[in-house]
């Protein structure tokens, strides 16, 4: 099994390299890339941010061990390929995971790349090193992580405390790169130092990013741009029809409404545009610690207050759809389909219904027409968050609720509500990866970085451990939806729906695939390039 799984990562990667070397010689050296963000990042390190504004233009700057396939639009175990490692084996008992290591690989500031790198990134991940993050949001995801050891410098393994057959996802997500020793983590914030295609040149907040051509790359022939510009710009409108003028090479990824997309399709027929099944998904957080939200019965009649459908017809005309706290089908394949998810508690269509119960428990509770609870509602200050915290307060409104909107700026945002210095919010929560487990341990076993709700089931995390371990895909799924299941009886988040945003790009911009199940994992950038 261990050699049959070392050959098949290496044919992998050899057939990569065969298709893009045979498709080479229509490809262009050259040129810069245009982008837009709509919003600007606390730092540059991957490792210590929660959102795609850094992430995103800093994936270019560094390698993984393990990587999505990036012409593979559906992130699969099945599309990972090898990157700075060059296969993979797993051990008899499924509890060690052995990596070979690429060599003759160069850090951008010339030293070079040897396997004691990725220990000393997981150290870092786990909490072992001298060396602290500031925040760190992804630890949960490494809770099941004994020990990396290295064998010489060009081999590493992985020690679990039990097997985790998705545990090669994690690495090959974008939020896994290697960082380097010599770095400290600090300095990663300010001037990020890679192996990818791309080198850091500078982030100025609020203004832009820039990063250009790695000529030392170890893939030769790569990147084929010059480097890539992201510049900081709020406003959905005014990027959109600077895209049109010609400001821009390509829109940011999921920030196209399916609105805003028909206006660039009408005035700009050449653009290509696409509208992928979203991983993101717009949910209810209530701190459960602050009175008088720590009363589970008050929690239930805020869910009941929701119309879901309201939220999906008014925001993206009809195209966003329902869903558990894992991605729905077709884009994710772990989420409970329309047929299952209409039968968990606090799902249900009948609005009317669902509403007359909510002012009952109100009623119950002291609260109604003549006495209403009045709350602030908290979300980020991007239109993304604005908007359907607009209709959650007119929804509230039905179950004698008056909520006032507090606009929280980016980088305050996950701060803020990470100390749980909230009482209701808005939060848009992204699917790192279509897998289980960086959504339930991230987000809802106890103490969890994530957890904002401070939900706490003792009779939960064991059965998010099972799930994790166990083999068979299709037994894992059934206990996956049972985790849904009693999710949504301890009403832990409300997902009030998942979002369908659009991209779109100049028919210039070639090479370029965006993923249907995660906004996280394509954005290597070293297959993009320009035809003019």
């Amino acid at each position: 099994m261990t050699l049959h799984l070392r050959h098949c990562a290496a044919i992998a990667g050899l057939l990569i390299t065969l298709v893009a070397g045979a498709s080479a010689f229509a490809q262009k050296q050259g040129g810069i890339l245009r982008s837009y963000m709509l919003d600007s990042p606390a730092s540059m390190s991957i490792h210590e941010e929660a959102t795609i504004y850094a992430e995103r233009p800093m994936m270019a700057v560094f390698n993984n061990l393990v990587l999505f396939n990036q012409h593979v639009k559906q992130n699969t175990l099945d599309s990972i390929v090898p990157d700075l490692a060059t296969g993979w084996s797993w051990s008899e008992d499924g509890a060690e995971l052995t990596f070979p290591l690429r060599q003759g690989v160069k850090w951008h500031d010339g030293k070079p790349f040897t396997a004691n790198d990725v220990k000393c990134t997981w150290d870092l991940l786990v909490g072992k090193s001298a060396e602290k993050l500031r925040i760190n949001p992804r630890k949960a995801w490494y809770r099941n992580l004994e020990e990396v050891t290295t064998n010489g410098d060009f081999e590493v393994t992985f020690h679990l405390k039990r097997p985790q057959p998705s545990f090669l996802a994690l690495l090959a997500s974008g939020f896994s790169p290697v960082y380097p020793c010599h770095v400290a983590p600090r300095d990663m914030r300010s001037r990020p130092i890679g192996t990818g295609p791309f080198k850091f040149v500078e982030f100025k907040p609020n203004e832009r990013i820039v990063v250009t051509r790695n000529e030392n790359y170890w893939r030769k022939d790569r990147p084929y741009l010059d480097g890539i510009e992201y510049t900081m710009a709020k406003n959905r409108s005014t990027v959109v029809l600077a895209f049109i003028a010609g400001k821009y090479d390509l829109t940011f990824a999921g920030s196209v409404t399916i609105p805003l997309m028909k206006d660039i399709q009408n005035q700009m027929p050449e653009a290509v545009c696409e509208s992928n099944p979203g991983s993101v998904n717009t949910n209810l957080i209530v701190n459960r610690a602050a009175p008088p939200f720590d009363n589970p019965e008050l929690r239930r009649a805020m869910e009941l207050s929701l119309d879901r459908k309201a939220f999906v017809e008014i925001l993206t005309e009809g195209q966003g759809y329902l869903g558990g706290v894992l991605q729905p089908p077709p884009g994710g394949s772990w989420g409970v389909p329309a047929e299952v998810l209409q039968t968990l508690p606090g799902y249900g269509t009948d609005v009317p219904r669902n509403r007359a119960e909510a002012r009952e428990i109100m009623h119950k509770l002291g609260y109604g027409a003549d006495h209403r609870l009045k709350i602030k509602v908290s979300t980020r200050d991007l239109p993304s968050h604005r908007d359907p915290a607009v209709i959650l307060i007119d929804q509230l409104k039905e179950v004698y609720i008056d909520g006032e909107l507090e606009t929280i700026d980016t980088t305050n945002w996950f701060p803020k509500i990470t100390r749980k210095d909230f009482t209701v919010g808005l939060n848009l929560t992204a699917g790192f990866l279509d897998d289980p487990d960086p959504t339930f341990y991230a987000n809802y076993v106890c103490g969890a970085e994530a957890n904002y709700t401070g939900y706490c089931n003792p009779e939960f995390d064991p059965l998010v451990d099972q799930q994790s371990m166990e083999p068979d895909r299709h037994k894992r799924k059934q206990l996956v939806w049972e985790l849904e299941r009693k999710l949504a009886e301890d009403g832990a988040r409300p997902i009030i729906y998942y979002n369908r945003g659009g991209i779109c790009w100049r028919p210039q911009v070639k090479g370029l695939t965006t993923m249907v199940n995660s906004i996280f994992n394509s954005w290597r950038m070293e297959d993009v390039w320009l035809d003019k």
